[in-house]
């Protein structure tokens, strides 16, 4: 009985097999099954965004903001100094004992340490009203304002908020994965306990072509999520597929 002839020999039948395989299942090994994922959130034309923000709220103190602190006239001899509000929300201006700054503005700060002070002054009787200038000068990367990116990113984390950080910049600092699905991604904005979600979808698409209508305006305690598909297996992240 005789065998019947191949146009390949066997080693080389092999390797165009593996070839094959490799060649259709390449999707299947990178296959992120985005249909699966819902989409969140609603496009809201009136939110801030690139090209059309706003000003950030007035800073409101929380730990670990770091504020300089003025005070004139000169006779009440209080030395300009640098305080980092604790964990407790006080900070601690030497003699004149802890005074408690967290959940005020900057202003209203600022006269709250006149009142703390006055007394002082009256003792050593200063005619002039006593003035006080605080200034943030916390460090950038320890700024007390935050957003947060989840989800399938490098970094999840949350990152300090400057006052002009859009969507893409979020997405640009947490990195994303061969298997982010930021087309998927959308904003969760915070809201009072029982009122309904601040939801926005991300139209990543369209940001990337330019257009700025969902590349929206970071604020305090905002948080994107970022939906992944299926990780690539290693050998699909060779061929490609990932």
């Amino acid at each position: 009985m005789t065998r019947p002839n191949h146009p390949l020999p066997r080693l080389a039948r092999i390797a165009a097999s593996a070839t094959l395989l490799l060649a259709t299942g390449c999707g299947l090994l990178g296959s992120h099954k985005e249909g699966k994922i819902p989409e969140y959130g609603v496009v809201d034309p009136t939110l801030p965004r690139e090209l059309k923000m706003v000003s950030q709220p007035n800073h409101v103190i929380e730990p670990p903001d770091e504020l300089e602190i003025s005070v004139r006239p000169a006779a009440v001899e209080f030395s300009t100094t640098t305080a980092v509000v604790q964990a407790d929300g006080n900070v601690d201006l030497a003699f004149l004992g802890d005074v408690y700054l967290a959940g005020l503005t900057l202003a209203e700060a600022e006269q709250k340490i006149a009142q703390v002070i006055a007394p002082l002054a009256a003792k050593r009787k200063v005619q002039e009203p006593v003035e006080v200038s605080i200034r943030n000068v916390t460090p950038r990367g320890d700024a007390s304002k935050r957003y947060y990116v989840l989800g399938t990113v490098n970094t999840q984390g949350s990152f300090p908020l400057l006052g002009n950080e859009t969507v893409v910049d979020a997405i640009l600092a947490a990195g994303l994965k061969s298997n982010s699905l930021p087309e998927k991604a959308y904003l969760a904005r915070p809201r009072p306990a029982g009122h309904p979600p601040q939801l926005f979808h991300i139209d990543w698409e369209a940001i990337t072509m330019g257009d700025t209508l969902t590349n929206y305006q970071l604020f305090p305690g905002d948080r994107i999520i970022v939906p992944g598909g299926k990780a690539p297996s290693l050998l699909g992240s060779l061929v490609g597929g990932g």
